[in-house]
């Protein structure tokens, strides 16, 4: 393998694995804050035990969240030199704001909120778990700031061979932003949601150990989980119809679409041949594709063979097509898992509301198993939104092969990437084994201590007691 094929597999080891903590960090934040806030409201000390409980897994998710985010940034001068040194006065303009705003913001609050339960007002330790919240979100803001330079350049020049920056306000309100963050602020909510609903419904499915905290727990995760998976879908719609003006090359990939439309067709189940572009077997429901385009059943998206066509033109001979095969399916898991979430949250809200959800161990045992939803539909839309933009790792600027450390020889690269796979397999190891420890801790925030063991071994093998 070259060294080209190695930095990538690194840089999408590194980005994946640590992609696993973000959503959380940034959803838990914000529910624990609202937790909080009702907590300070009502003074009911269940809030106040429900606050440390998911407090203590969003402190292990963090600490190995931030571990993980150091490494990348390394990689950027190590085995992307080249992409550094073209495009480092723009992409360090945000990198540095993030850091030096919202992530020491996020980093010194945190400390204050962990050690200030005794020695803060209610009011003044509150506030704190707010900018937590603040500063998480903002901190993931400036990140998508920087990414989405890559997928929509703007407010540069090209001089002396390199991208420099010549409008600040153009890179903050460039539009891929905002319709970016949007879509990864309200999956981080879901991801929240339904780690609050999962964990909460093992415990009522024993019916031990602190009910008035998960029967609470569950709602507000219900709640949050119906609202966040809707919300995704439909800022995801949003999304997709600006990537079919900015990156058309993007969307006719996620759909297979070999040639232009008018009106353009969904696909429901392709298997398509692509080296010969075309179709070997397709289920497609004519007219959805251009409504999904443009909110009417007429209008042309173009396809992948036009777009070829049109990029040669515009950038010179190459093949612009990224792996279709990859794209086709990564988008269509992201999607299914979607309409999944919408499915459980929906039944976890209306069983809450009916007072009926403790007596279906069965729905509480699928519910557990769907806090893994979210984490299949996050890494599913991120490898579908970085491997659709092949070969441009800045689109229209600057190719992935062209980004590549000259340098590095293969070997160093390879060292690296089963060095860094095995440290990642133990921190992953870490991390579950101190969330499922405190996640299933009967005893903790309990005025009565610790329960008898009276597991009806609901969930044994997924997580034992």
């Amino acid at each position: 393998m070259g060294s080209l094929l190695l930095a990538r597999l690194q840089f999408g080891v590194t980005t994946v694995y640590h992609f696993f903590f973000v959503p959380l960090t940034l959803g838990l934040s914000i529910l624990l804050a609202i937790m909080q806030t009702a907590y300070v409201i009502t003074d009911d000390d269940v809030y106040k035990r429900m606050v440390k409980f998911w407090g203590k897994l969003f402190l292990i998710n963090f600490a190995l969240g931030v571990v993980t985010g150091i490494i990348q940034e390394f990689q950027f001068g190590m085995n992307w030199s080249e992409y550094s040194r073209f495009v480092g006065d723009i992409f360090g303009v945000p990198l540095a704001i993030e850091a030096l705003l919202a992530f020491f913001l996020e980093s010194t609050f945190v400390g204050l909120w962990v050690f200030g339960w005794e020695r803060l007002s209610k009011r003044v330790h509150l506030a704190a778990i707010w900018l937590v919240a603040i500063g998480s979100n903002l901190s993931a803001l400036w990140i998508l700031i920087a990414n989405s330079f890559m997928q929509e350049p703007v407010g540069y020049v090209l001089r002396n061979g390199r991208a420099e920056l010549v409008s600040f306000g153009a890179i903050v309100t460039n539009p891929h932003v905002w319709v970016q963050w949007p879509h990864v602020f309200t999956s981080a909510l879901t991801c929240a949601a339904f780690f609050i609903l999962g964990i909460s419904a093992w415990h009522l499915a024993r019916r031990q150990n602190d009910l008035p905290l998960f029967r609470k727990s569950f709602r507000i995760g219900a709640i949050a989980a119906l609202i966040g998976a809707i919300s995704v879908s439909v800022v995801g719609h949003t999304q997709a119809q600006h990537m079919i003006r900015a990156q058309p090359m993007k969307m006719a990939a996620a759909e297979a679409l070999w040639n232009s439309e008018d009106p353009a067709s969904l696909s429901l189940f392709t298997i398509g041949n692509e080296p010969e572009r075309r179709d070997v077997f397709s289920i497609r429901v004519p007219g959805l594709l251009s409504f999904l385009a443009y909110n009417r059943f007429e209008g042309e998206v173009m396809g992948i063979n036009q777009i070829q066509e049109q990029y040669e033109v515009e950038y010179g001979p190459g093949d612009y097509v990224p792996p279709v095969a990859v794209s086709y399916w990564t988008f269509r898991i992201m999607i299914g898992a979607g309409f999944l979430m919408v499915l459980f949250a929906g039944l976890a809200l209306l069983f809450d509301l009916q007072g009926t959800v403790e007596e279906k161990p069965r729905f509480l045992r699928f519910t557990f198993y769907a806090l893994f939803l979210p984490y299949i539909a996050i890494t599913s839309g991120w490898l579908f939104t970085e491997l659709a933009r092949q070969p441009w790792i800045v689109f229209g600027l600057m190719t992935v092969d062209q980004a590549v450390s000259p340098t590095v020889a293969p070997g160093s690269i390879l060292f690296s990437v089963a060095g860094f796979a095995l440290i990642f397999a133990g921190l992953m190891a870490v991390d579950i084994w101190l969330m499922a420890r405190y996640a299933r801790n009967e005893s903790f925030g309990r005025p009565d201590g610790p329960a008898e063991d009276g597991s009806n071994g609901l969930f044994s093998g997924a997580v034992a007691k």
